[in-house]
């Protein structure tokens, strides 16, 4: 058994504040840093923030789904190579270019250094590069949080033309690519046996290489502060409306049923058209607080604050807001969406995906239990220390590399 792994982490873009990936990726290198292993990440714009004990190697990309200006025409003189015209010619006919051109990038990074680790860790960016090591022997995992396809079923069934139907397809175009490589891949883990499923049946994975490890969260620093009072009526959530599976306009419609509350919106969604839309159908503009981006510290202390956290997902594959909201110990209601039972246990109050009047009926009754409702936060919080911290997530990681490395199941 080797002692100290070397290891090649991979993702084709690391936001440090909004999205999993950058979330996953910091925590669980730290992790695996921490317990001494030489952790070296391969990201594409925009970048992780890393422990220093983690080297990180920028992978330059476009970035031409940056905000505040998304699918952007950039200047001529950030043209460097060959593949930032084929991310360009991707992004020009409406296809999400970053998978494909973060791939076609990161081949000569790998392609030098690939003998200087003892494996390659991908975060789902499933591009041909790896394909191809993965067929020259070179160990190879991946993880999928979940299936992207359910991204894009959801989204077309939300599409109200046909012209945003045919943009879909075109921006969901690199899913071929992502599910053939996720058959090659020798070994995939995922966050939870729900999408492990779902990883198997709309990928086509082999369901036997398919391991379960989830993630966790800081319990450090997502925690109670018992000096700042509840709000009372203040709801928060960090659900976007530019997405459709995290189920937002459903959360919008039950405040709108509920009008003694306030809707705090975490995370950078000011600019939404789509947010902006579904506050003036229900004439909400009074009531409902979009922060901008947030540090982790300000989301703790928006959670501190807040009467109820809800997490309206049509689907999710693991859900870090709703484990951070119960590692906060602020009531917590989610919707019955993918992995959200197997998350929350019995530690929130569940109700029917896609009801904004089944939303409505659970964060009343959260908001009228009082004490009650107070003492089952702090009973999610247990549950959280106990079954989702980064140090298990890398322990079990760490099995999988070693078994991989090892020709072992």
């Amino acid at each position: 058994m080797i002692d100290k792994l070397r290891i090649a982490f991979t993702l084709y873009r690391g936001n440090p504040h909004s999205g999993g990936q950058g979330v996953y990726t910091a925590f669980l290198t730290r992790e695996l840093a921490r317990l001494g292993h030489d952790v070296q990440v391969f990201a594409g714009p925009p970048y992780p923030q890393l422990d220093p004990r983690v080297t990180l190697h920028k992978v330059p990309g476009l970035n031409l789904l940056r905000e505040p200006d998304p699918f952007r025409f950039p200047s001529l003189n950030e043209f460097k190579s060959i593949e930032d015209l084929f991310e360009f010619g991707l992004m020009s006919v409406g296809a999400f270019p970053d998978p494909k051109g973060f791939g076609w990038r990161l081949r000569r990074y790998l392609d030098e250094l690939r003998h200087d680790f003892d494996l390659v860790h991908d975060n789902q960016s499933l591009n041909w590069t790896l394909a191809r090591l993965a067929r020259e022997g070179v160990p190879i995992l991946s993880s999928i949080h979940h299936p992207i396809s359910v991204d894009r079923r959801l989204a077309l069934e939300a599409a109200e033309s046909i012209k945003a139907r045919v943009g879909l397809h075109r921006f969901y175009s690199f899913i071929p690519m992502q599910v053939s490589v996720a058959r090659e891949i020798p070994r995939i883990l995922t966050v939870s046996q729900s999408s492990a499923g779902d990883l198997a049946r709309e990928l086509g994975v082999d369901r036997r290489k398919i391991s379960v490890v989830p993630i966790g969260v800081d319990t450090d620093l997502y925690a109670p502060h018992p000096d700042i009072p509840r709000e009372q009526g203040l709801i928060c959530t960090t659900a976007s409306a530019d997405v459709p599976l995290k189920g937002l306009r459903y959360l919008i419609e039950a405040v709108s049923l509920l009008p003694w509350t306030r809707l705090i919106i975490m995370g950078p969604h000011e600019n939404s058209n789509q947010l902006r839309a579904l506050l003036a159908r229900f004439g909400l503009q009074d009531r409902v607080t979009v922060t901008g981006a947030l540090t982790r510290e300000e989301m703790v202390h928006v959670y501190a604050r807040a009467s109820v956290a809800v997490v309206p997902s049509l689907y999710e594959g693991f859900s870090l807001p709703a484990v951070e909201a119960m590692a906060c110990a602020v009531p917590l209601v989610a919707a019955r969406g993918g992995a959200l039972p197997e998350v929350v246990g019995d530690a929130g109050a569940m109700t029917t995906a896609g009801s904004a009047r089944a939303l409505a009926e659970a964060i009343e009754a959260v908001l009228a239990a009082g004490p009650a409702a107070l003492e089952r936060g702090l009973y999610a919080r247990e549950r959280a220390i106990a079954r989702f911290s980064w140090r298990q997530t890398a322990l079990a990681t760490l099995d999988q590399y070693r078994g991989l490395v090892s020709g072992t199941p």
